[in-house]
Parts: C-alpha cells; structure tokens; sequence
C-alpha cells in the first residue's frame, strides 16, 4: 500500500515539474522574441502615472496617480457592482426558484417564465437593453421619477440620499430646475450592469435552489405537513437545512460566473478592472503584463470564493447535524 502511495506521489511530482519546465519554457521564449523586436516587458509601468482619467471610481483616482492604483480603481469598481448583485440575485434567484415549486398554477407558470426567457438571452444584450431602458426611456433629471422621499430616477441615474451632510446626518439629493443636487448618484451604467447581473444570474439561482430542494427525500415534507408545521416552517427547519449540502457548491459557481461575467461592463461604458486594464494596456503598451494581471485578479477571487464556500458548506452540515 506504502509503495503504491510512494508511485503516486512521483509521478504527481514528475507531472507537476513538467508543468512547470513548460511553463518556464513558454516565458522564455516570450521575453525573448519580445526583446528581438523591441518590445518592453516588465511590471516597471505600473509605479508610472496612469495618464489617463477613470469615469467613476469608488477609490479616490487622478490621472497622476500610478497605473497600479488605476488597476485597484477598477477592481474596486468590479467589486462595487458584483457584491450587491451576488446579493440581489440570491434573493431573488430563491424566492423564483420555491415560486417554481408552488401548488400555485399561475405563480409557477410565471416563475418558469422568467426562468426560460433570462437564461435563454445573452448576458450581453440584456445589458444592453437595460443601459437603453436607463439612458433613452427614462426622463430628464429636471423631470425625475420620484420613488420615495428623496429618491429620484433620471436619465442621469438614481439619486439617493448619502450620509455626511452638513447636518451630520445625510445629504439628501433635491430636484430643481436644472437638475437634481446633492445626495449619491448610481450612474446609468453601473445600474444597468447591476440589474443585467442580477436578473440573468437570478435565473440560474433558482434553478439552484428548486434542485436542491427537489433532492431532499419526500418523505421529510409529508412528515413536517403531519406534524402541523406551517409551510414557512417547513422551509426554514426541514428543507433549507438538508437542501444547502446541495445548493451551496453550485451557488459558489453561478456567484463566480456572476464575478467574472462583470468584465462585459466595458460594452456599456462602466470602468471595471478589465476596461481600466484595457486601457493601461494602450496607454502602456504592456499587453502580455495587463493580461496576466487580469487573469491572476480573477484567479484570486475565485479561490477565496471556492474557500469561502467550502468554510460556509462545513458550518451548514454542521447545522443541519444539530
């Protein structure tokens, strides 16, 4: 047994420095037919100013700042938009997928509806529609919808209050004559990426959950509806437990198609991390830098994801044991 296990281990070895001889094989000869024709390498660029100006960026950016900074700004406009909308579509994406599962005829019918109709459209020209429904179908800001005190939908974007007002408390954004002042703006991009995200993956979500429920036995539903559990009991202390063993490692794969299908942001003219690196990359010149940048980012989140998910599937069985 010792000896099979040593044989698995060698060539595990032998196949993992082959990997890596390649590897070093393939950087090699990279570096030198880019210095035969006279083309810079290395991540020196990235201590340099960006030159270049960012539309809208959670960091505080300058043209000046260095282009390392100018990538951070992007990831953190990634981030922006893909935290709130791995948020959204869970929850929406849930309450589709048990409105799949209702005695209910009309409510079911809708919900697979929806389903069919958002997984079966491109990601890209949802986006599109919305960035079109935002920008052409809404009115002017001096004619702003009103949901809300103090809330205001405009071709300019939505308007909210934000805290850090002159009062301490919030800065609540006003309509006048010219337009609406004061408050936070959610520009129209980042609106339409955010509703395009979270509809499209909700979709998926729900066929996640209605799965996972569907795989827990029967029986464990007829025994819960004998004992005179409400259906929401039901739900929350029978299905939900059992089901999350099944659910969780999907959801982590529909969260990081959501994390990754971001990067169609420059279609519609928001500045998440591969526009910014797009354009560092023209402003550099450093295209095979740029590239590897993205890829290790990407890499990155989603192993902190799959590790996220694997420490969040441990504690549900745990709490289904109890």
């Amino acid at each position: 047994m010792q000896g099979r296990r040593r044989r698995e281990l060698g060539i595990q070895a032998l196949l993992a420095a082959a990997l890596l001889a390649a590897l070093w094989w393939l950087l090699d000869v990279t570096a030198t037919n880019m210095a035969e024709r006279g083309i810079r390498s290395g991540f020196g660029f990235l201590l340099e100013p960006a030159g270049f100006a960012i539309g809208e960026s959670l960091l505080p950016f300058d043209s000046a700042d260095s282009a390392w900074w100018a990538l951070a700004a992007g990831l953190a406009n990634t981030l922006r938009v893909a935290v709130p909308a791995i948020v959204a579509s869970t929850l929406l994406g849930t309450l589709i997928g048990l409105g799949r599962l209702s005695p209910n005829l009309l409510l079911r019918g809708l919900c697979t509806a929806y389903v069919e109709a958002m997984r079966n459209v491109p990601l890209l020209l949802q986006l599109l529609a919305w960035y079109f429904v935002v920008t052409d179908l809404l009115p002017l800001a001096s004619e702003a919808l009103q949901f809300g005190p103090h809330m205001y939908l405009s071709k300019s974007g939505l308007a909210l209050p934000w805290p850090g007002g002159e009062s301490g408390l919030f800065d609540l954004p006003l309509r006048g004559e010219l337009g609406i002042f004061g408050g936070a703006t959610l520009t129209p991009e980042f609106l339409a990426l955010l509703l395009g995200l979270s509809l499209y993956t909700a979709a998926y979500v729900a066929e996640t959950v209605r799965a996972g429920i569907l795989a827990v036995p029967r029986g464990q539903s007829d025994a819960a509806l004998a004992l005179g559990m409400t259906r929401i009991q039901l739900f929350r202390l029978v299905l939900l437990p059992q089901a999350l063993r099944s659910i969780i490692p999907p959801l982590t794969n529909q969260h990081l198609s959501l994390t990754k299908n971001a990067s169609l942001a420059v279609a519609i003219g928001y500045p998440d991390l591969v526009s910014v690196a797009n354009t560092t990359l023209n402003q550099s010149g450093r295209a095979a830098e740029c590239i590897a940048l993205i890829m290790a980012v990407y890499l990155i989140l989603s192993l902190l994801t799959a590790w996220l998910s694997g420490w969040i599937e441990r504690r549900s069985g745990r709490w289904a044991e109890r």
